[in-house]
Protein backbone atom coordinates (compact mmCIF):
# COMPACT_ATOMS: atom_id res chain seq x y z
CA UNK A 1 0.00 0.00 0.00
CA UNK A 2 3.02 2.82 0.83
CA UNK A 3 4.48 2.20 -2.91
CA UNK A 4 1.20 2.87 -4.16
CA UNK A 5 0.49 5.84 -2.11
CA UNK A 6 4.42 6.75 -3.01
CA UNK A 7 3.55 6.47 -7.03
CA UNK A 8 0.52 8.89 -6.37
CA UNK A 9 2.71 11.24 -4.94
CA UNK A 10 4.81 10.70 -7.84
CA UNK A 11 2.44 11.27 -10.42
CA UNK A 12 0.68 14.72 -8.60
CA UNK A 13 4.41 16.42 -7.88
CA UNK A 14 5.02 15.84 -11.65
CA UNK A 15 1.81 17.91 -12.35
CA UNK A 16 2.38 20.04 -9.15
CA UNK A 17 6.27 20.78 -11.36
CA UNK A 18 4.08 21.89 -14.57
CA UNK A 19 1.28 23.99 -13.02
CA UNK A 20 4.64 25.79 -11.09
CA UNK A 21 6.32 26.72 -14.16
CA UNK A 22 3.12 28.12 -15.53
CA UNK A 23 2.30 30.35 -12.93
CA UNK A 24 5.57 31.85 -12.44
CA UNK A 25 6.78 32.02 -16.20
CA UNK A 26 7.19 36.22 -16.72
CA UNK A 27 5.22 36.53 -13.22
CA UNK A 28 6.05 37.77 -9.71
CA UNK A 29 7.32 34.21 -8.14
CA UNK A 30 7.25 35.60 -4.24
CA UNK A 31 3.42 36.54 -4.82
CA UNK A 32 2.94 33.01 -6.74
CA UNK A 33 4.53 31.40 -3.71
CA UNK A 34 2.44 33.30 -1.09
CA UNK A 35 -0.57 32.62 -3.01
CA UNK A 36 0.66 28.89 -3.00
CA UNK A 37 1.11 28.49 0.86
CA UNK A 38 -2.63 30.42 0.93
CA UNK A 39 -4.35 28.27 -1.32
CA UNK A 40 -2.53 25.28 0.34
CA UNK A 41 -4.29 26.37 4.32
CA UNK A 42 -7.76 26.63 2.43
CA UNK A 43 -7.48 22.75 1.24
CA UNK A 44 -6.86 22.26 4.70
CA UNK A 45 -8.80 24.15 6.57
CA UNK A 46 -12.15 21.82 7.23
CA UNK A 47 -9.16 19.69 9.50
CA UNK A 48 -8.04 22.78 11.00
CA UNK A 49 -11.91 24.17 11.74
CA UNK A 50 -13.12 21.28 13.25
CA UNK A 51 -10.17 20.25 15.41
CA UNK A 52 -9.68 23.77 16.79
CA UNK A 53 -13.93 23.72 17.55
CA UNK A 54 -13.48 20.41 19.03
CA UNK A 55 -10.89 22.37 21.71
CA UNK A 56 -8.40 20.02 19.47
CA UNK A 57 -5.23 22.25 18.47
CA UNK A 58 -2.77 19.32 17.64
CA UNK A 59 -0.07 17.16 18.45
CA UNK A 60 -2.08 16.39 21.71
CA UNK A 61 -2.13 20.28 21.94
CA UNK A 62 1.35 20.46 23.51
CA UNK A 63 3.73 23.27 22.34
CA UNK A 64 6.64 20.63 21.18
CA UNK A 65 4.83 19.35 18.16
CA UNK A 66 3.79 22.99 17.38
CA UNK A 67 7.67 23.84 17.34
CA UNK A 68 8.80 20.53 15.20
CA UNK A 69 6.18 21.15 12.65
CA UNK A 70 7.36 25.17 12.54
CA UNK A 71 10.73 23.88 11.92
CA UNK A 72 9.56 21.86 8.97
CA UNK A 73 8.03 24.85 7.42
CA UNK A 74 10.92 26.59 7.82
CA UNK A 75 12.57 24.00 6.15
CA UNK A 76 10.39 23.32 3.29
CA UNK A 77 9.83 27.46 2.80
CA UNK A 78 13.58 27.44 2.24
CA UNK A 79 13.51 24.94 -0.45
CA UNK A 80 10.22 26.37 -2.41
CA UNK A 81 12.02 29.87 -2.21
CA UNK A 82 14.96 28.43 -4.03
CA UNK A 83 12.87 26.20 -5.87
CA UNK A 84 10.63 28.54 -7.46
CA UNK A 85 13.41 31.08 -8.64
CA UNK A 86 15.10 28.22 -10.67
CA UNK A 87 12.28 26.61 -12.39
CA UNK A 88 11.45 30.42 -13.39
CA UNK A 89 14.22 30.51 -15.13
CA UNK A 90 15.88 27.07 -15.68
CA UNK A 91 13.64 24.85 -18.54
CA UNK A 92 12.23 21.98 -17.07
CA UNK A 93 14.58 19.48 -18.82
CA UNK A 94 17.43 20.71 -16.74
CA UNK A 95 15.66 21.98 -13.65
CA UNK A 96 13.89 18.47 -13.38
CA UNK A 97 16.24 15.89 -13.35
CA UNK A 98 18.66 18.12 -10.87
CA UNK A 99 15.38 17.83 -8.74
CA UNK A 100 15.15 14.16 -9.07
CA UNK A 101 18.57 13.43 -7.45
CA UNK A 102 16.78 13.75 -3.95
CA UNK A 103 16.58 10.48 -3.42
CA UNK A 104 20.33 9.84 -3.73
CA UNK A 105 21.01 12.87 -1.24
CA UNK A 106 18.14 11.44 1.35
CA UNK A 107 19.38 8.08 0.94
CA UNK A 108 22.93 9.05 2.09
CA UNK A 109 21.44 10.96 4.69
CA UNK A 110 19.79 7.83 5.85
CA UNK A 111 23.13 6.08 5.72
CA UNK A 112 24.69 8.66 7.80
CA UNK A 113 22.05 9.64 10.35
CA UNK A 114 19.91 6.53 10.66
CA UNK A 115 22.69 4.15 10.39
CA UNK A 116 21.27 2.26 7.37
CA UNK A 117 23.86 0.38 5.71
CA UNK A 118 24.01 0.02 1.84
CA UNK A 119 25.04 -2.76 -0.75
CA UNK A 120 27.38 -2.72 -4.10
CA UNK A 121 24.05 -2.07 -5.78
CA UNK A 122 23.18 0.80 -4.08
CA UNK A 123 26.58 2.37 -3.55
CA UNK A 124 26.57 2.00 -7.95
CA UNK A 125 23.35 3.75 -7.66
CA UNK A 126 24.14 6.28 -5.23
CA UNK A 127 27.63 6.75 -8.07
CA UNK A 128 25.16 7.06 -11.22
CA UNK A 129 23.20 9.65 -9.30
CA UNK A 130 26.19 12.22 -8.84
CA UNK A 131 26.86 11.35 -12.44
CA UNK A 132 23.77 12.37 -13.54
CA UNK A 133 23.98 15.89 -11.92
CA UNK A 134 27.69 16.13 -13.46
CA UNK A 135 25.58 15.33 -17.02
CA UNK A 136 23.29 17.77 -16.32
CA UNK A 137 25.46 20.55 -15.51
CA UNK A 138 27.31 20.02 -18.91
CA UNK A 139 24.28 20.01 -20.66
CA UNK A 140 23.06 23.55 -19.20
CA UNK A 141 25.94 24.58 -19.34
CA UNK A 142 25.47 24.66 -23.25
CA UNK A 143 21.90 26.69 -22.57
CA UNK A 144 23.64 29.16 -20.72
CA UNK A 145 23.00 27.65 -17.21
CA UNK A 146 27.02 26.15 -16.45
CA UNK A 147 27.44 25.36 -13.08
CA UNK A 148 30.27 27.40 -12.28
CA UNK A 149 28.49 30.59 -13.45
CA UNK A 150 24.55 30.01 -12.92
CA UNK A 151 22.95 30.76 -9.82
CA UNK A 152 19.98 29.39 -11.17
CA UNK A 153 21.25 26.28 -10.85
CA UNK A 154 22.81 26.74 -7.19
CA UNK A 155 19.40 27.59 -5.74
CA UNK A 156 17.74 23.87 -7.79
CA UNK A 157 20.51 22.12 -6.80
CA UNK A 158 19.76 24.20 -2.46
CA UNK A 159 16.49 23.25 -2.90
CA UNK A 160 16.56 19.19 -3.88
CA UNK A 161 19.31 19.38 -0.72
CA UNK A 162 16.61 21.26 1.83
CA UNK A 163 13.90 19.11 -0.20
CA UNK A 164 16.10 16.15 1.05
CA UNK A 165 16.47 16.89 4.65
CA UNK A 166 12.78 17.99 5.01
CA UNK A 167 11.92 13.91 3.58
CA UNK A 168 14.81 12.92 5.96
CA UNK A 169 12.94 14.77 9.00
CA UNK A 170 9.28 13.58 7.74
CA UNK A 171 10.31 10.22 8.96
CA UNK A 172 11.10 11.06 12.32
CA UNK A 173 8.11 13.45 12.44
CA UNK A 174 5.37 10.85 11.36
CA UNK A 175 6.72 8.41 13.76
CA UNK A 176 5.15 10.35 16.19
CA UNK A 177 2.26 12.55 14.47
CA UNK A 178 -0.85 11.61 12.20
CA UNK A 179 -0.20 12.80 8.44
CA UNK A 180 -3.44 14.98 8.19
CA UNK A 181 -2.24 16.87 11.60
CA UNK A 182 1.16 17.68 10.19
CA UNK A 183 0.14 17.87 6.38
CA UNK A 184 -2.57 21.12 7.74
CA UNK A 185 -0.86 22.45 10.31
CA UNK A 186 2.43 22.90 8.31
CA UNK A 187 0.76 24.77 5.95
CA UNK A 188 -0.76 27.30 8.59
CA UNK A 189 2.81 27.83 9.69
CA UNK A 190 4.16 28.32 5.84
CA UNK A 191 1.31 30.52 4.96
CA UNK A 192 2.26 32.49 8.59
CA UNK A 193 5.68 32.51 7.77
CA UNK A 194 5.28 33.50 4.12
CA UNK A 195 3.97 36.50 4.64
CA UNK A 196 6.37 38.07 7.11
CA UNK A 197 8.89 36.62 4.35
CA UNK A 198 7.22 38.29 1.23
CA UNK A 199 7.28 41.59 3.03
CA UNK A 200 11.11 41.73 3.74
CA UNK A 201 12.15 40.14 0.58
CA UNK A 202 9.63 42.68 -0.97
CA UNK A 203 12.41 45.17 -0.12
CA UNK A 204 15.85 43.40 -0.94
CA UNK A 205 14.32 41.84 -4.33
CA UNK A 206 13.12 44.12 -7.01
CA UNK A 207 12.06 41.76 -9.41
CA UNK A 208 8.74 40.65 -10.70
CA UNK A 209 7.09 43.88 -9.18
CA UNK A 210 4.09 43.30 -11.16
CA UNK A 211 1.43 39.94 -10.57
CA UNK A 212 -0.90 38.70 -13.26
CA UNK A 213 -3.31 36.45 -12.18
CA UNK A 214 -3.62 32.69 -13.41
CA UNK A 215 -5.92 29.75 -12.69
CA UNK A 216 -2.97 27.47 -12.85
CA UNK A 217 -1.88 28.89 -9.41
CA UNK A 218 -4.15 27.21 -7.02
CA UNK A 219 -3.95 24.01 -8.86
CA UNK A 220 -0.48 24.23 -7.89
CA UNK A 221 -1.33 23.94 -4.08
CA UNK A 222 -4.31 21.56 -5.12
CA UNK A 223 -2.05 18.86 -6.50
CA UNK A 224 0.99 19.81 -3.91
CA UNK A 225 -1.72 18.78 -0.81
CA UNK A 226 -2.92 15.75 -2.45
CA UNK A 227 0.88 14.69 -3.25
CA UNK A 228 2.16 15.39 0.50
CA UNK A 229 -0.88 13.49 2.07
CA UNK A 230 -0.10 10.19 -0.04
CA UNK A 231 3.53 11.01 1.15
CA UNK A 232 2.72 11.65 4.60
CA UNK A 233 0.38 8.19 4.75
CA UNK A 234 2.93 6.36 2.70
CA UNK A 235 5.73 7.24 5.34
CA UNK A 236 3.28 6.36 8.60
CA UNK A 237 2.78 2.76 7.25
CA UNK A 238 4.49 -0.09 8.92
CA UNK A 239 7.65 -1.15 7.04
CA UNK A 240 7.86 1.59 4.70
CA UNK A 241 11.31 3.13 3.77
CA UNK A 242 11.43 6.32 3.13
CA UNK A 243 14.62 6.21 0.85
CA UNK A 244 12.36 4.23 -1.74
CA UNK A 245 8.83 6.36 -0.76
CA UNK A 246 12.12 9.46 -1.76
CA UNK A 247 13.44 8.06 -5.16
CA UNK A 248 9.54 6.80 -6.57
CA UNK A 249 8.45 10.21 -6.50
CA UNK A 250 11.23 11.66 -7.88
CA UNK A 251 9.78 9.60 -10.51
CA UNK A 252 7.54 12.70 -10.79
CA UNK A 253 10.16 14.11 -13.67
CA UNK A 254 9.12 11.95 -16.18
CA UNK A 255 5.85 13.68 -16.41
CA UNK A 256 7.65 17.05 -16.12
CA UNK A 257 10.04 16.06 -18.93
CA UNK A 258 7.70 15.00 -21.14
CA UNK A 259 5.88 17.96 -20.72
CA UNK A 260 8.91 20.29 -21.58
CA UNK A 261 9.50 18.55 -24.87
CA UNK A 262 5.98 18.24 -25.94
CA UNK A 263 4.47 21.36 -24.72
CA UNK A 264 7.29 23.66 -24.09
CA UNK A 265 9.69 22.52 -27.07
CA UNK A 266 13.02 23.01 -25.00
CA UNK A 267 16.39 22.48 -26.53
CA UNK A 268 19.01 19.93 -26.12
CA UNK A 269 15.80 17.19 -25.78
CA UNK A 270 18.83 13.92 -26.77
CA UNK A 271 21.25 14.94 -24.26
CA UNK A 272 18.75 15.41 -21.67
CA UNK A 273 17.29 11.96 -22.29
CA UNK A 274 20.37 10.03 -21.73
CA UNK A 275 21.00 12.29 -18.42
CA UNK A 276 17.43 11.20 -17.04
CA UNK A 277 18.21 7.59 -17.97
CA UNK A 278 21.07 7.62 -16.04
CA UNK A 279 19.16 8.99 -13.62
CA UNK A 280 16.54 6.71 -13.83
CA UNK A 281 19.04 3.82 -13.91
CA UNK A 282 20.27 5.07 -10.51
CA UNK A 283 16.69 5.13 -8.74
CA UNK A 284 16.30 1.45 -10.26
CA UNK A 285 19.55 0.21 -8.51
CA UNK A 286 18.48 1.96 -5.20
CA UNK A 287 15.04 0.14 -5.33
CA UNK A 288 16.53 -3.06 -6.58
CA UNK A 289 19.68 -3.27 -4.25
CA UNK A 290 16.93 -2.25 -1.13
CA UNK A 291 14.89 -5.24 -2.08
CA UNK A 292 18.33 -7.68 -1.81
Amino acid sequence: MWITLALVSALCLGFYDIFKKLSVKGNDVLMVLMLNTVFGVLYMSPFLISGICEGNYGFGNTATGHLLILLKSVIVLGSWLLGYFAIKHLPLTVQGPINASRPVIVLVGALLIFGERLNWVQWIGIALGFASLFLISRIGAKEGFSLKHSKWIWMSIGATVLGAVSALYDKYLLGYYHPVEVQAWYSLYQCFIMVGTILVLRRLHKEGSGFTWRWTIPCIALFLTVADLAYFYSLSLEGSMVAIVSMIRRGSVIVSFIYGVVALHEKNIKSKLIDLCVLLLSLALLVVGSSL
